[in-house]
């Protein structure tokens, strides 16, 4: 029994959703190859030879570039069983039992895939009841691609490190209306044993690794557990560094603990600030307000931790003004060297299943679901504000590699003149920060590049 497991895009690491399932595959006897096509090309004999092929789908990006591989698998080899799993499989199970799949899995999806395998039937709906709880077995990362070529920690101060990633937990306690997490999980969340983590950790430091991502939604939904392993982990590797995401709310709860984590490696921690708008957080039920994220800068600085703010800085809500105010209060925060200019371009995405559909204002706002975007497609009442939107994903777009600070004052200055303003005067920055960040930003609402594909 042969499996072929294809991802399209996972943030630039080695894909932790390739690994998981081929343990459990692999445990229950079968012959596993993986395939990353973000970094290689599928083997024809590969997809020939294959009686089930899985397709990871964690995101929007990996999702939209599925399509085409989908499409390319099934016309080579019509007889394989097709399935898909991640967030992004349940949500958009009618299109891709369109392009030939079988079946879908979303949370905690290994035990079902394997069931699925083994000849279990399998539909294409929502779970509705709880996630399970499952087993977890260490990764197999047999036959991945070397760490090497993935995404590289940028010290700050011109090293680089190689980086492996794992997860601590899956799901979110949380319910935040934009988030994908949340129509899978509900509030649910799982924990990963320590003992589970931390060998795929050691597993990836013998293979190369000098720092670690973990991918855990929030690494605070489960703060005990989380400090268990970074303790443990910086034990026994020192000079290992990692990061970590966590709510705004969570590092005000648990601001006692914030000295730890610079204390154990953390090199930087990212946050999904999305707006400074009270009204804009509300909305999105981000479970904090403007100030609060003030106060977890100057929290997270007074502990020696390098926050990295994330942003949906184009939404319904916004105006020019809103948009010129976010810029300068990065500014003022001290934070452009933080903010990866990607974050200044991010657009609202509205896929099937999200929770902003629950309020009546978007659903008058978005058009019919766009099959060939897999979202609701929407346009702001003030054509300005996409204009400068368009200008500002244009700036990023050719500013690649760039210094941060020359790309803020662009985006700056687009905005500034978009609105009407007389040309802006920049305000006084300090020396420059040696900020750590991976090479491959956070982000999950660009549309998908082609060139990040190669099949045969």
């Amino acid at each position: 029994m042969r499996a072929l497991l294809i991802s399209t895009y996972e943030l630039g690491r080695q894909p932790f959703g390739l690994a998981s399932p081929a343990a459990w595959l692999r445990a229950a006897g079968w012959d596993v190859s993986c395939v990353d096509v973000a970094k290689e090309r599928i083997p024809r004999d590969a997809i020939e030879r294959a009686d089930l092929v899985g397709f990871h789908l964690p995101m929007h990006m990996a999702t939209r570039l599925a399509g085409p591989v989908i499409t390319h698998v099934k016309a080579i080899n019509p007889a394989a069983r097709l399935c898909a799993y991640g967030l992004y499989a349940p949500l958009n199970a009618p299109w891709l039992k369109s392009l030939g799949i079988d079946a879908v899995f979303g949370g905690e999806f290994e035990e079902e895939l394997t069931a699925y395998a083994g000849g279990r039937p399998a539909d294409l709906q929502i779970r509705t009841s709880a996630v399970p709880r499952i087993h977890f077995l260490q990764p197999d990362r047999t036959g991945l691609l070397p760490l090497a070529q993935y995404a590289t920690l940028q010290t700050g101060d011109g090293r680089k490190k190689i980086v492996g990633s794992t997860e601590a937990s899956r799901g979110c306690k949380h319910l935040c209306r934009h988030c994908p997490i949340v129509p899978i999980y509900n509030g649910q969340f799982r924990i990963v044993p320590s003992d589970v983590v931390l060998a795929d950790v050691e597993a990836q430091i013998r293979a190369g690794a000098e720092h670690i991502s973990f991918g855990d939604p929030d690494f605070f939904n489960g703060p005990t557990h989380a400090l268990r392993i970074v303790d443990a982990l910086h034990a026994a590797h020192p000079d290992v560094t990692y990061d970590v995401t966590i709510k705004v709310e969570h590092l005000l709860k648990h601001r006692d603990l914030l000295g730890r984590l610079a204390g154990t490696g953390c090199a930087f921690v990212t946050s999904a600030v999305e707006s400074i708008d009270d009204d804009v957080l509300g909305r999105l039920e981000k479970g904090h307000t403007r100030q609060d994220f003030f106060d977890a800068v100057a929290l997270c600085r007074e502990a020696g931790l390098t926050l990295v703010p994330t942003f949906v800085a184009f939404h319904p809500w916004l105006t020019l003004d809103a948009y010129c105010d976010l810029l300068d209060a990065i500014e003022r925060l001290h934070l452009v060297d933080h903010v990866a200019p990607v974050q200044l371009a991010i657009r609202l995405l509205i896929p099937e299943g999200s929770r902003l559909l629950e309020l009546e204002e978007v659903r008058a706002l978005v058009g019919p679901f766009d099959a060939a975007t897999l979202a609701y497609p929407w346009s702001h009442h003030d054509p300005r504000v996409d204009a400068l939107q368009r200008d500002v994903a244009r700036i990023v777009g050719v500013s690649t590699g760039a210094d941060r600070r020359g790309v803020f004052d662009d985006i700056a200055a687009a905005a500034w003149a978009q609105a009407g303003r007389p040309p802006r005067i920049a305000g006084e920055r300090r020396p420059r920060a040696a900020v750590p960040y991976l090479s491959e930003p956070w982000y999950c609402c660009a549309e998908p590049n082609p060139d990040h594909l190669t099949l045969v």
